[in-house]
């Protein structure tokens, strides 16, 4: 890229959002952050549904991600991690207007498409896995990492992976194991597998609908382009998947992989054995709640209370230490071990936050 390509490049906004035919694109628009997403770009994307929403030329909404290498790599985990140290609240405004705006997109009248092609993590996956249409390919590698970070799964992350078939939603949310597109169609996270080098001929294809188009039109031009594949590799492991993670306490899972004994259930040991125990007993009491849950609003209710706890917590700042700002991949979790953690530590978790309390005022 010439000097005179890339200042233009940098002179773009964070988030672009335009009418291209019927079609009302929001881009992501940070590629060399994977598009990791900010506040203000969380409110462009909120203001920009304002908009589309109230055009009759706009059919549909189409989510993307700028440059090569994926959607969206989640939200600005530095930006957090900063506030927190600083005991600012940036955490309690950030989460807060972010599942808000998750609760809206599940919700959105018009068709909601998004290209979940590449790395689509944390903040990037709130953003597209409520969609009415999730378009994955054969380049995508979804994840929900946040365990490695003392945190959780959030922006209604456990309410998918609770209702992905078995026990393979527990198995992704508590090792971070990243999904290719067919297993992200066969855990809930998508929809549709399309090849990558078709994309721009969807795309075409979409902006060129007419404006009246209803989600049952968009479904059947975008199966068009599919490939049909609805199951991946981790599909094929679910017997064993759902016989490890079928309990409700960490350390009876822990067991059952130890008993187990084979190369896969030591791999999956020791991915575990790098989590933050405090963050996957969390983890787990969320995911399993969230099993009884009505709605994907209650999950962000909860996930909101916990988010709060995990911000001010030294799991977070370790956690996003070693794996962002040193890059030491060292943690020093806190307490080490999972029968360390106590009802007492996981009480704050789960308790109301009263006037505080997350609302979706905004939800159409």
């Amino acid at each position: 890229m010439s000097p005179v390509a890339a200042s233009l490049q940098d002179a773009e906004p964070d988030l672009i959002a335009r009418r291209e035919g019927a079609a009302g694109v929001i881009r992501l628009n940070r590629p060399k952050t994977i598009n990791a997403v900010t506040l203000e770009m969380f409110r462009e994307v909120d203001r920009a549904l304002d908009a589309f929403e109230a055009d009759p030329a706009v059919g549909l909404i189409l989510l993307e991600g700028a440059g090569e290498r994926g959607l969206c790599a989640g939200g600005d985990i530095r930006a957090l991690y900063e506030s927190s140290q600083a005991r600012g609240d940036l955490g309690k405004i950030l989460w807060r207007e972010e599942y808000i705006l998750n609760a809206r997109i599940a919700k959105f009248a018009k068709p909601y498409v998004a290209f979940m092609d590449g790395i689509v993590m944390g903040g990037g996956v709130g953003l597209s896995a409520h969609s009415s249409h999730r378009v994955v390919t054969d380049r995508t590698r979804l994840a929900m990492p946040e365990v490695g970070l003392g945190f959780f799964p959030d922006v209604g992350g456990t309410w998918l992976l609770s209702h992905a078939p078995g026990e393979i939603g527990t198995y992704f949310g508590l090792t971070g194991q990243p999904m290719n597109g067919p297993d992200a169609v066969y855990a809930g996270f998508a929809d549709a597998v399309v090849p990558a080098a078709r994309l721009g001929a969807l795309r075409d294809a979409l902006t060129n609908m007419r404006a009246g188009a209803g989600k049952a039109d968009v479904k059947t031009l975008i199966d068009s382009f599919a490939t049909g594949e609805t199951a991946g590799p981790v599909a094929a492991l679910r017997p064993q998947i759902d016989g490890w993670f079928a309990y409700d306490r960490m350390q009876d899972i822990f067991a059952a992989l130890q008993r187990d004994g084979s190369e896969l259930a030591r791999s999956t040991l020791k991915t575990l054995n790098e989590k933050s125990p405090r963050g996957m007993v969390v983890t787990l009491k969320l995911l399993r709640l969230a099993r009884g849950s009505s709605s994907l609003e209650e999950c962000l209710v909860r996930e909101y209370r916990a988010a709060l706890e995990v911000f001010a917590s030294d799991d977070f700042r370790e956690g996003v230490r070693a794996a962002v700002i040193d890059k030491d991949r060292n943690p020093k979790w806190s307490p080490p071990d999972i029968e360390d953690v106590t009802p007492e530590m996981l009480a704050p978790y789960f308790a109301s936050l009263g006037k505080d309390e997350l609302v979706f005022e905004k939800s159409t």
